[in-house]
């Protein structure tokens, strides 16, 4: 099956790479991961003033994938899935300023605490205000993790689809997130010199680089074919994950003992992607729900 998009949704797409290409992302990730949060709320204003935080009740899960996974390229910080894909159909409506929740056991803790307007915990099937607790460390520096305390309960919407559609955001996201690392790569190997020759001209490099193409391309059709209803979010959970993963791991080798350094940007992909694999739902989780669902 092809996928293409309508005129209006590739003229967003546009839209949003242009205006994420102009900001120092980078910049904004890595004062985040400091605790500087200045740049990257800055961005998160001129994203909400695109339309972003309205996504998830005004258009359709298309328009999200595409969101995310400019986000995941960008390595945009902060609550995102929280914010823009759960909480407005968990809440049944759009959310102001920034929002984060936690959905145990799945989710167990609350992404930027420290810095939300709004903080929710699922808890007996219900969602509720919390207060932030402990501060718990991601292998992302960028994702400040909290644990949270239940206080009043609010009127929910669905959250079923709530979680599905978080799981499809995180999905683009890690789609996202594996074509920077992939570009960053080739764009390495053409450059970097070893013997003589470029390293992308050696026939090696070229196969793992092609094998990561092809698994983000798979992965590609199933993350908008769950957008479209056509196949369930945790078949794209995992084709995507895995995809990135190798685009990770493929990218960290070519670039060799430099790609092991956070001074290199490459990094905060890197780590990124570690993280995004196993939020909402890790790979075994997703895996039971895809046989359930074969089986069932």
């Amino acid at each position: 099956m092809k996928f293409e998009l309508t005129d209006d949704q590739g003229d967003f797409r546009s839209s949003l790479e242009s205006l994420l290409s102009s900001a120092d992302t980078v910049g904004a990730a890595r004062a985040w991961a400091s605790g500087d949060h200045a740049p990257g709320l800055a961005l998160w204003k001129r994203l909400a003033d695109q339309g972003l935080t309205m996504l998830a009740t005004d258009a359709t899960p298309v328009e999200v994938c595409i969101a995310f996974e400019s986000l995941g390229r960008h390595a945009v910080p902060g609550p995102w899935v929280e914010s823009a894909a759960y909480l407005p159909l968990a809440l049944g409506r759009e959310v102001e300023g920034v929002a984060t929740v936690a959905v145990p056991p799945l989710v167990p803790y609350a992404l930027d605490a420290d810095v939300a307007d709004h903080v929710f915990v699922v808890t007996g099937g219900s969602l509720a205000r919390a207060t932030p607790g402990e501060h718990k460390t991601s292998v992302d520096r960028t994702r400040h993790l909290f644990t949270v305390s239940a206080e009043d309960a609010v009127t929910a919407g669905d959250l079923d689809a709530a979680f599905d559609l978080a799981v499809l955001a995180t999905s683009a996201q890690l789609l996202g997130a594996g074509e920077r690392i992939l570009a960053d790569a080739v764009a390495y190997v053409k450059q970097r010199k070893q013997f003589g020759r470029e390293i992308g001209s050696y026939q090696a490099i070229k196969h793992a680089l092609a094998d990561v193409r092809i698994a983000l391309d798979f992965a590609r059709p199933l993350v908008l074919g769950a957008a479209l209803g056509e196949v369930g979010v945790s078949a794209a959970k995992v084709a995507a994950g895995d995809a990135a993963y190798l685009s990770s791991r493929t990218g960290l080798q070519v670039h060799g003992a430099i790609g092991y350094t956070a001074e290199l940007d490459l990094s905060i992909w890197i780590t990124k992607v570690r993280a995004l694999v196993t939020a909402w739902g890790t790979p075994a989780h997703h895996r039971a729900r895809i046989l359930q669902e074969l089986v069932g």
